[in-house]
């Protein structure tokens, strides 16, 4: 029996050799002669392969920023610590930091994660019951805010901000109120993130204009 020699490649072209010939694994992870593939096939493997790499390095490159973001906020609260006895941040550990000049501003922000409990259920079941006995033309806009609010988005999370929209309409009908009631019962608070923005500006006239890096995201 022939001794099958497998050559395992450094993976980036995707390429394994095998007694001396080109493979590559396919989707069902077989191996398929490179000689086989179409040429429009291995040309779209290149360019995923091409993007796919500066996109790892890009992700890596954000990652050690944000890292050495946050150590050097953390090392210049440090020195505020000692040289006042206390620590820098207003409600919820919300910072602003901003160069001599006034032209840029880092800002950390600490938002609340939140899910909903049971209670939001409830709370549907009593505003279907308040939009099936309203005239289908009396309040179109509160049924497209509650369309909006309990339809999931593409994690299947609820729609958060129109969820709140409804919680600041005042409806004179007690299964609203009760719906309402249900839906600040649900609220709970899973945790929370920080977030570390950038913004500058031309002069001290402009408005700060946001440095778009999602750190969130690395």
């Amino acid at each position: 029996m022939q001794a099958v020699l497998i050559e395992q490649t450094d993976r980036t072209d995707g390429v394994t050799i095998v007694n001396g010939r080109e493979y590559m694994t396919d989707a069902k992870g077989n191996l398929v002669p490179v000689a086989n593939i179409k040429a429009e096939d291995k040309l779209e493997d290149e360019m995923v392969r091409k993007i796919i790499g500066f996109a790892v390095e890009l992700n890596a490159q954000i990652t050690r920023f944000r890292d050495h973001t946050m150590a050097d906020i953390s090392g210049f609260d440090q020195l505020l610590a000692q040289e006042y006895g206390t620590s820098v941040g207003g409600k919820k550990g919300n910072k602003t930091y901003q160069s001599i000049d006034g032209l840029m501003q880092v800002k950390v922000q600490v938002a609340d994660q939140i899910a909903f409990g049971p209670q939001l259920q409830i709370a549907k079941v009593l505003i279907d019951q308040c939009l099936n006995e309203w005239s289908a033309d009396s309040r179109p806009e509160i049924q497209s805010i509650v369309t909006r609010a309990f339809n999931t988005d593409k994690e299947g999370q609820i729609n958060k901000s129109e969820l709140f929209m409804l919680l600041r309409l005042e409806i004179d009908d007690h299964r609203w109120k009760r719906a309402m009631e249900a839906i600040r019962a649900s609220i709970r608070v899973t945790g929370s993130k920080e977030y570390v923005r950038f913004y500058q500006r031309k002069s001290l006239e402009d408005g700060f204009e946001a440095i778009t890096i999602d750190l969130a995201k690395a």
